[in-house]
């Protein structure tokens, strides 16, 4: 891998090590890219304090730090600085509000959820309900339709076991709007790690018959896992098995050296 757009940080609380060891094992593989997407912080109305994403108090400590360590490797690799988002419509005007005086260099989606917490229900937990699978496409669509995101991370999260027809219907729905943007599907490193329902071999196929590329995430919730070469290989091999081409570099995220 020459780069990696979906790399965590320990203030989400549920990945660990400090930046600059996410930094080393990246320049140690090889990259030339290091992509920081965090779990983006919300402003709940109703004061809710999430325990799976960073909070808006540690957004100042999150740029000064990867800034710093840009300046430190930049002639070792490029780093970018970004968030992993759901679109949540009814959130977004108070997320740019939050987001707007901070250098912020791209956004993903990451649909985990179809409403604000603690309301919606992972999106990664099994279901039979086409109306949900319906909800999830459809934001993921009017993401990608504001131009905010530079790609989709787990496009395959949700884990439906209703209907074959339904999820085809849907999942090509995605697959087509990803084309017609020039967004690669994301081969989820962490999902093929863990043995997780995604990567999905189903929604593979559609991809494959939609035509679209690919990109591998580490989702990188654990330094090593940067360095971890033989796992980035079985996915690239997962690419090649359903004739997905790799995208090694997201446009305009390019390395800087």
């Amino acid at each position: 891998m020459l780069a990696n757009y979906h790399t965590h940080t320990s203030r989400c609380r549920h990945a660990v090590g400090c930046d600059r060891e996410y930094v080393e094992n990246a320049v140690r593989s090889g990259m030339r890219v290091l992509g920081f997407s965090d779990h983006c912080p919300w402003i709940f109305p109703d004061g809710y304090v999430s325990g799976t994403r960073m909070l808006p108090s540690q957004l100042d400590g999150y740029f000064a730090s990867l800034t710093d360590l840009k300046r430190e490797y930049k002639d070792d690799i490029t780093i970018y600085i970004g968030f992993e988002s759901e679109y949540i419509p009814e959130l977004m005007e108070s997320q740019n509000r939050l987001l707007a005086d901070y250098p912020v260099d791209y956004m993903i989606i990451g649909e985990h959820f179809t409403e604000r917490e603690p309301i919606g229900m992972y999106t990664g937990f099994e279901s039979t309900d086409d109306a949900w699978l319906e909800k999830y496409i459809s934001l993921c669509i009017e993401g990608i339709e504001t131009g905010m995101y530079s790609y989709v991370a787990h496009p395959d999260l949700f884990n439906f076991a209703g209907s074959s027809a339904v999820y085809e219907k849907q999942f090509t729905r995605l697959c087509r709007c990803l084309k017609e943007h020039d967004m690669p599907v994301e081969i989820n490193l962490l999902g093929f790690c863990d043995g997780r329902h995604y990567p999905s071999d189903r929604f593979l196929k559609i991809a494959q018959k939609v035509g679209n590329s690919a990109i591998i995430g580490c989702d990188a919730h654990q330094p090593e896992v940067l360095s971890n070469t033989d796992i980035m290989e079985k996915c690239r091999k997962i690419a090649e098995k359903y004739s997905l081409p790799i995208v090694d570099y997201l446009k305009g995220l390019e390395p800087c050296l």
